[in-house]
């Protein structure tokens, strides 16, 4: 049999389904990188993001039967694994709760300053977003980094759009003075 990086999706989904153990690795290999990365924008705790990538594997393999087309399998198992990050913050009662006052304005004017402090070095930007509150760095995430639209995010957490919106900008504000912060005077 040949190497499984030159399988491609669709026929690695065909041996899972016919129970070869050559298309589940085929598959985790290609996309654990990928959905172990989306896990750790929302999950902090290294060892509870890797429980929670097995799990996510554990219940794509499962269902595979399922998914209808293969060449979504990466963007399905990615959904698993940000469902399940999700549930795991609730279960330590993180809660994404509504928000009566929105106090956020659009953002109708550009600010140079601003968008000269988005350059700054990746790590302090990483820093600043791991330092946020749980339900403030999962919306951040899920938005700019997994690029679900808000209403989408709103659903999953179970949350309205607009409780989205004004977790989100004030998850950037609290970012964008953190990298304030950090500029030397």
């Amino acid at each position: 049999m040949r190497p499984t990086e030159k399988i491609d999706e669709t026929e690695l989904i065909a041996l899972c389904r016919a129970g070869h153990d050559t298309g589940y690795t085929g598959l985790y290999n290609k996309y654990a990188k990928a959905v172990y990365n989306s896990i750790c924008r929302i999950i902090s705790h290294t060892a509870e993001a890797e429980d929670i990538l097995q799990e996510a594997f554990y219940h794509a393999f499962a269902d595979i039967h399922r998914l209808k087309n293969a060449a979504s399998f990466g963007a399905w198992v990615k959904r698993i694994a940000l469902n399940r990050s999700i549930t795991h913050l609730r279960k330590r009662k993180i809660q994404f709760a509504e928000v009566a006052d929105l106090d956020v304005a659009d953002d109708v004017g550009y600010d140079p300053e601003e968008h000269e402090l988005f350059d700054c070095k990746v790590d302090d930007v990483r820093n600043a977003i791991d330092r946020l509150p749980p339900g403030y760095k999962t919306v951040l995430n899920l938005y700019l980094f997994e690029e679900l639209p808000q209403e989408e995010i709103g659903k999953m957490l179970g949350i309205s759009h607009a409780t989205v919106r004004t977790q989100y900008h004030r998850a950037r504000k609290r970012v964008i003075q953190s990298l304030k912060d950090k500029m030397p005077s």
